[in-house]
């Protein structure tokens, strides 16, 4: 079980930071889109980080119990 959850976890840890890049690569670009999405991307990431926090906490919890 812990090997699956690592897994996900890194899938979640690295949506997390393609969400920042692609975030930041708007910003640093400007213009409509950015206008448009800026926050958007943002609140994703806000959720996403959210969500691999959680996760890591899972994994840590389930390796403590020596699963």
């Amino acid at each position: 079980m812990t090997g699956l959850l690592f897994y996900v976890v890194i899938a979640a840890v690295v949506g997390v930071a393609i969400i920042l890049f692609i975030g930041i690569g708007t910003f640093a670009k400007g213009g409509e889109f950015n206008r448009k999405y800026g926050n958007k991307m943002m609140r994703w990431r806000i959720i996403g980080q959210l969500i691999a926090v959680v996760l890591i906490l899972i994994f840590i919890y389930v390796r403590s119990l020596g699963g």
